[in-house]
């Protein structure tokens, strides 16, 4: 085998291999730097920070616009919230208009001792904030005693006044950060096809610190970090914990299949974040990313809300008696020991999530009791067959959610169209009218007769001996029921809209976790990876907090500008234009490979 002359050649060779153009830092276009500024004024976050900022003594430093513009900056070019690179960005790689824009005083680069002097600035600013905004500052710089960090970690969760104020408003900035983004798309006409389905992950953080040292009685330097186990993990990651919300999507608003291939119609974007210690107020923290979004006023709608085993074993208060206040219908999933009969409420037994008559064939109502979770999720002939079964036997709905958060149910023997022959509901008010004359061309007029209907099985010795009306339970005596919130008492958090593992639940359901796990990916993909804790290295829960708002914030950008390539849109035209202009700087067409501009 003979090979080109050039490969023998080791001085062609070196001179064949590819090199750089040029080791300069590349120069970011002004219209990249004024669009981002534009949406970091727009989001409200700089008027948050400067009424917390005002008062301290000694000089002012650094504007923390400019701290915030260079994290963003660096993120969407280099896919890193670390300050050091912040810096960088800000002194190296932006032209002289665009430093002035963002406060950038004149430096020379060439020399060491300025570059040094600027790096401090910037550091300084953003500990202020920090400092500020910490419910209770402490050393940093080295592991404490077990007894004083669980001191200093309790700031986070006691109800002095100050701290929780501190912490309301840590939380507005990383929810103002989020919602700026969700408020372009919607400026732009995106969420249009969005029918309100939402989904719910809580997704770990790692942390940077090590974990504490008990035998040696040393805490982590990350105080209010923990252990974070994600579902059927026995290793758990010693970090923070992410609660996200996200707009999703199920197969059709009816419940069933498109023909054909499925398409999105709207940016899967992130709605929502809450950073926070693992397994502490998870339903609370979803709760409030639903809440802000709300808070929004853009009208956006409310459809259905898939969540797993960890948001369904919440107490009522905390996630699902909020949720449904909110608008929302649950589509819920349940452990191996939760599934089957869950209650009784008023006679009516609650059969996987929904209330059925009570006389309900057990093998019907039995069906799920005990499977684990392969079985559930991969269901064979015998059990959709068995799901199938149970449809006509839940009791219907008469009147939908009140603003109170009441709904009325009725008998399935009951009403004009009923599911089911019941010889309790005939014996109690009178033999059903009889059908003299059936059309059996009509497929309708068939399955309306009592004859094509299943009939409840009732234990022969009462067919014989009708037990008296106020024997019988409550569902039977009277054929229509009220549910307040809170009637099933702590079984009220298994209760949800859809009927568990019938077609309409698939089709919520899974296609919803199936988004919120290509988000979570997303976020932990090669540009924006929140996972690896080397691209947010800060000290202190306020710092993290603040850097993982910033890179979903530059995701959902991301998102956003994908969505205009695939799909070829372009940004729909406003009326009126929503964002304020601020050191008068209009944001220019966006450059080749930028993000279309917020405005």
């Amino acid at each position: 085998m003979t090979f080109p002359r050039t490969w023998r050649d080791h001085h062609k060779i070196r001179h064949c291999r590819p090199r750089p153009a040029t080791d300069a830092p590349a120069r970011i276009p002004d219209s990249k730097v004024g669009q981002l500024d534009t949406l970091l004024h727009a989001s409200g976050v700089l008027e948050l920070i400067d009424a917390e900022l005002a008062g301290r003594p000694g000089p002012a430093g650094m504007p923390l616009r400019t701290v915030l513009g260079g994290l963003l900056l660096s993120l969407h070019y280099h896919s890193s919230a670390t300050l050091a690179d912040a810096y960088r960005v800000l002194l190296d790689e932006l032209t002289p208009t665009a430093q002035g824009w963002l406060g950038v005083k004149d430096t020379d680069l060439r020399d060491a001792h300025a570059r040094i002097a600027f790096t401090r600035r910037v550091y300084r600013a953003f500990d202020r904030l920090t400092t500020t905004l910490d419910p209770h500052r402490c050393d940093r710089r080295r592991r404490l005693p077990l007894h004083e960090a669980a001191r200093h970690a309790a700031a986070w969760e006691d109800d002095h006044p100050e701290r929780l104020r501190r912490r309301e408003v840590l939380q507005q900035i990383s929810d103002r950060l989020i919602l700026v983004t969700v408020r372009l798309a919607h400026r732009r006409g995106l969420l249009k096809g969005w029918k309100g389905d939402v989904g719910f992950d809580t997704t770990s953080l790692p942390s940077w610190h090590d974990e504490p040292i008990e035998r040696r009685d040393l805490a982590s330097l990350d105080i209010t970090a923990g252990w974070h186990f994600s579902g059927g993990a026995d290793k758990g990651i010693f970090g923070h914990s992410a609660t996200l919300l996200m707009a999703a999507s199920r197969r059709h608003p009816t419940g069933f299949s498109h023909a054909g291939t499925r398409s999105s119609t709207h940016p899967q974007l992130a709605l929502g974040l809450v950073l926070d210690t693992p397994g502490k107020r998870i339903g609370s923290n979803a709760v409030h990313t639903l809440s802000a979004l709300d808070g929004l006023g853009l009208g956006l709608p409310t459809g259905i809300l898939a969540a797993d085993r960890a948001y369904t074993a919440q107490k009522t208060g905390h996630f699902a008696g909020p949720v449904r206040r909110l608008g929302y219908k649950l589509a819920l999933d349940y452990k191996r020991d939760e599934r089957g009969i869950q209650g009784t409420h008023q006679g009516a037994i609650l059969v996987d999530g929904s209330l059925a008559c009570p006389a309900m064939p057990t093998a019907l109502a039995q069906a799920t009791t005990d499977l684990d979770d392969k079985a559930v999720r991969t269901s064979t002939d015998d059990l959709r067959e068995l799901i199938a079964g149970r449809e006509p036997f839940f009791l219907k709905l008469k009147q939908a959610t009140d603003p109170h958060g009441t709904i009325r149910l009725q008998c399935p023997a009951a009403g004009p169209s009923p599911s089911v022959n019941c010889p309790r509901f005939q014996h109690s008010n009178g033999p059903a009218p009889r059908r003299t004359v059936v059309d059996l061309t009509s497929a309708r007029s068939t399955a309306a007769h009592p004859a094509a209907k299943p009939t409840v099985p009732i234990d022969p010795a009462e067919r014989l001996r009708p037990l008296p009306k106020n024997q019988l339970p409550r569902i039977c005596q009277k054929p229509t029921i009220t549910i307040h919130p809170g009637d099933l008492g702590q079984r009220d958090k298994y209760r949800q809209d859809l009927r568990y593992l019938s077609p309409s639940w698939h089709d919520a359901f899974k296609p919803i976790r199936a988004n919120n796990e290509g988000l979570n990916g997303r976020a932990k993909s090669h540009r924006i990876d929140i996972s690896r804790p080397e691209k947010r290295l800060a000290h202190g829960r306020v710092a993290q907090t603040i850097l993982v708002a910033l890179m979903i914030c530059t995701l959902n950008l991301q998102i956003i500008y994908s969505w205009h390539l695939t799909t070829g849109t372009q940004p729909a035209p406003t009326d009126e234009d929503t964002c304020p202009k601020t050191d008068g700087i209009v944001p220019t067409p966006p450059a080749a490979n930028g993000i279309p501009p917020p405005r």
